[in-house]
């Protein structure tokens, strides 16, 4: 049962509906608008709120998750680089081998770790650096090192908890055999060049009647024990005879730009 009150509540709403049902349009469409702005700061508090909330989700998690995509998928992608550069010359070994043996010879890809540079050696930068890799990332000595294109860039000579050591082409100790895109594909070995030529090196021992011409790629011949095979090293240049007249000398420049190195890859599992 209503009580008193209670009738005169409702008998005043039934009347000021009546009264607001007569106004004129005019008034109507005031009132209207003026009780409509007393719920606008409402609203936009509402919606400013639902906002924030929604930046806030997006700076929190799916920015550090991007991140981590992004760093994952630049990896990803740098190593199909080295990949495809590779491609070159495990197609060339299997096409000699398909014509020689009758037999396709399958080639292992080994497992890559991307590393950055962390130090140049100030004495003779282009000679030495050290990238944030070491033994924690299962980095040890004599590792290949590979520039972001896949040719050649040195090998790991020291190793410790989370660094290493890399020394680069043309260092005396850094000896490479390497082998000459040339029908004989003649072998030689790598040593040191000058030091005021960074982009270039010597591949001493080649036989006397090597056939060498400018542009031929020079790769690496997989003796040794170090270098896998058929890694780039670089194009020839000219060539000459050795001084004591018995081998041919091949200067051959880089593939690698080695004053210009960020970041390499090491093979963990030539």
């Amino acid at each position: 049962m209503l009580k008193r009150p209670h009738y005169i509540a409702l008998g005043l709403v039934v009347l000021l509906t009546l009264v607001i049902l007569n106004l004129p349009t005019k008034t109507t469409a005031r009132m209207k608008l003026g009780i409509g702005s007393l719920f606008v700061p409402l609203f936009g508090l509402a919606n400013s709120t639902q906002q924030s909330a929604n930046r806030a989700g997006d700076a929190i998690l799916p920015k550090s998750e991007l991140i981590r995509q992004n760093e994952l998928l630049r990896e990803q992608n740098e190593e199909l680089r080295l990949q495809l550069a590779r491609t070159e010359g495990t197609a060339r070994e299997n096409d000699r081998l398909r014509e020689l043996l009758k037999w396709p010879q399958k080639q292992k890809h080994g497992k890559y770790k991307l590393a950055s540079m962390v130090l140049r050696d100030p004495a003779n930068w282009w000679r030495s650096v050290e990238i944030d890799l070491g033994s924690r990332n299962g980095v040890s000595n004599n590792l290949p090192v590979l520039g972001p294109t896949g040719a050649l860039v040195g090998r790991i000579s020291s190793v410790s908890l989370t660094r290493s050591q890399v020394v680069l082409l043309g260092d005396p100790s850094c000896k490479v055999s390497a082998r000459v895109d040339n029908a004989p594909r003649d072998t030689g070995v790598i040593a040191g060049s000058g030091p005021l030529e960074s982009e270039f090196v010597e591949v001493s021992y080649l036989p006397r009647s090597a056939n060498l011409k400018p542009g031929q790629n020079v790769w690496t011949s997989g003796l040794g024990g170090v270098f896998p095979k058929d890694i780039l090293i670089g194009l020839v240049v000219d060539s000459r005879p050795e001084d004591s007249g018995l081998y041919t000398v091949a200067r051959v420049k880089l593939a690698a730009n080695l004053s210009a190195l960020e970041e390499v890859w090491v093979i963990l599992e030539p």
